[in-house]
């Protein structure tokens, strides 16, 4: 499970990431790291996550830190919220640092949410972390990364499916992916109704 947090509107100033490594159970392994994002704060961006410019001086610029990130990404199935978002956070900055694209597997979150819990009035991370009781200080990379694998964890757990495989078949959802010379996102099928049947007297 990956978040980025964002110095401004731009996708390839990436601030901050956190990493967690889980397995349908368990958290296994956690990530954190503050990024040096070689461009301006803008003040929005600062008061959703509260870092600042001097919090990065000495940080790692993107292209620094992304063998380490490659490590943990390349070949596995990566999971965000509103992946969309942190996907693009990795496309850009690699594309603005002509760095060629790993390859991997991932899945958002927020889709599953609507698929899993429908009847929830939103699927933000926050109110997904308030319903299930999970602690979350909002807008934090690592603990969004943390709640997200969580989210995906009591998702497979509610659908009792005893793998990941299992459980997408279940929820009619496909992996999106990323590799060497482009992207294609998640896709949610469209589950068909079944048509009522017509009593004839």
């Amino acid at each position: 499970s990956i978040d980025f947090e964002t110095a401004n509107e731009k996708r390839h100033s990436p601030c901050a990431v956190g990493i967690v490594v889980a397995n349908e159970k368990e958290i296994v392994d956690e990530y954190y790291s503050l990024i040096n994002p070689e461009t301006y704060f803008n003040p929005f961006n600062i008061r959703v996550h509260g870092i600042v410019e001097d919090d990065v001086l000495d940080a790692m610029t993107f292209s620094e830190i992304w063998p380490e990130l490659k490590t943990y990404l390349s070949g596995n199935l990566v999971v965000a919220h509103n992946a969309s978002f942190d996907m693009s956070v990795i496309r850009q900055s690699l594309d603005r640092d002509k760095i060629t694209y790993p390859e991997l597997d991932y899945l958002c979150t927020a889709n599953i949410a609507k698929r899993v819990w429908p009847h929830m009035e939103n699927h933000r991370l926050n109110t997904l972390a308030s319903y299930h009781g999970f602690p979350l200080n909002h807008h934090n990379a690592l603990e969004d990364a943390r709640v997200a694998a969580k989210v995906l964890q009591r998702a497979i757990e509610d659908f009792q499916a005893d793998s990941i495989e299992n459980f997408l078949n279940q929820c009619h959802i496909t992996k999106g992916r990323i590799f060497e010379r482009g992207y294609y996102p998640p896709k949610v099928k469209r589950t068909q109704k079944k048509k009522p049947t017509t009593l004839y007297f």
